[in-house]
């Protein structure tokens, strides 16, 4: 029986590292990259779309 999470619908840069199985590293490379979108809500805060997340790791359709 598989088990599947329930991810919010933003998600900070180091909790995408974490569900993604990625370094932090590597989500800010793909933000640099624009190959992820990063909106920043404050000074210290940015968050990604996690259908966005979804669709580019996993292929799956949100």
């Amino acid at each position: 029986m598989e088990v599947t999470k329930q991810l919010p619908r933003k998600q900070r840069p180091k909790q995408a590292a974490e569900n993604y199985g990625v370094g932090l590293s590597t989500i800010w490379l793909y933000i640099k990259q624009g190959k992820l979108t990063a909106a920043k809500i404050s000074e210290k805060v940015t968050v990604l779309d996690t259908a966005e997340l979804e669709q580019f790791f996993n292929g799956a359709t949100a």
